[in-house]
């Protein structure tokens, strides 16, 4: 028996939109059926007017250029068009959920928090490479997929360097302090908001602009060297961060190395520390009184 197929709210050229999700971002987000493909996606529908006329063919182009992107923790562009004066992005449909969800308002494991934040790293890397800055990454647009594994969100990366529209509230809350105070950002602002989201995973606080506590002071799991990295990415001088993308996802493999040669552990649970066998210490009590009783009947005897 075939399942029926819902009518759709609303037809984008080739998109039937079928539901409405959580837009995190401007304009709506819909849930859609490709009827040429025959398979689900998402479709961003933008504002009327959304960038202006003086970015808007740029931003079509950077769009469009984002199909070029093929990396599997960016979420996959397929199409790029215009539909009764509104631009229109289609992108995979990924089932899962936030970072934000999974944190679940506390710290996650050590060991999962760094293969995270990896791949998030490993995907800014690949963005830079092909000359896009991110400005969008946060617990909230992190999406984890159903088999665990991060995704940034693309749209970001067409957006980016000045495509806001006057008054427009801020999208993200993770921004670098360059950032924040209205200065130029680049390539290095995005370190400082994977070292940010890195640093909630681990203590479940956002990193204080002027400077941030060591993640062990909050979180005693996390090992030294993994202190260093993600104080040196969320550093508020930008020169003072690490340079590249691509530096801090090698850095952050060589944490992960340690931690598998250590045997990291679930660090929800708190090990006792020297524990002991207390059946062993009463079988070895027994049998050195006996062998005392042993050897003082010998004598006597």
């Amino acid at each position: 028996m075939t399942t029926p197929v819902p009518e759709p709210i609303a037809v984008v050229d080739d998109y039937n939109l079928l539901e409405r999700l959580e837009p995190a971002g401007p304009g709506e987000l819909f849930r859609a059926r490709d009827t040429r493909k025959g398979r689900t996606v998402a479709v961003r529908l933008l504002p009327r007017g959304y960038p202006g006329d003086a970015n808007r063919q740029v931003f079509i182009e950077r769009a469009r250029g984002l199909a070029t992107l093929s990396h599997p923790n960016v979420t996959t562009v397929f199409d790029v068009g215009e539909h009764d004066g509104c631009i229109y992005i289609v992108f995979e449909y990924l089932k899962g959920q936030s970072l934000r969800s999974e944190m679940g308002g506390r710290p996650i494991n050590v060991r999962r928090a760094t293969d995270l934040a990896i791949q998030m790293t490993d995907a800014v890397a690949d963005a830079h490479a092909s000359g896009y800055v991110h400005g969008g990454l946060s617990p909230d647009s992190i999406v984890i997929t159903a088999k665990g594994h991060a995704k940034i969100p693309a749209f970001a990366l067409a957006s980016r360097d000045g495509f806001a529209q006057p008054n427009e509230a801020k999208l993200y809350d993770y921004d670098s302090p360059e950032e924040a105070r209205g200065l130029p950002s680049d390539e290095r602002s995005d370190i400082y908001s994977v070292g940010a989201v890195l640093y909630e995973t681990l203590t479940g606080k956002r990193p204080m602009h002027r400077g941030a506590a060591a993640p062990s002071a909050t979180n005693p799991h996390v090992p030294p060297e993994l202190d260093g990295i993600v104080l040196k990415a969320v550093a508020p001088n930008p020169d003072s961060r690490y340079q590249s993308a691509a530096t801090l996802a090698a850095e952050l493999r060589s944490v992960a190395a340690i931690l598998d040669v250590r045997g990291a552990t679930d660090d929800d649970e708190d090990e006792e520390p020297n524990s002991v066998n207390v059946g062993g210490v009463v079988v070895m009590t027994v049998v050195i009184l006996a062998a005392i009783a042993a050897v003082a009947w010998w004598f006597l005897r």
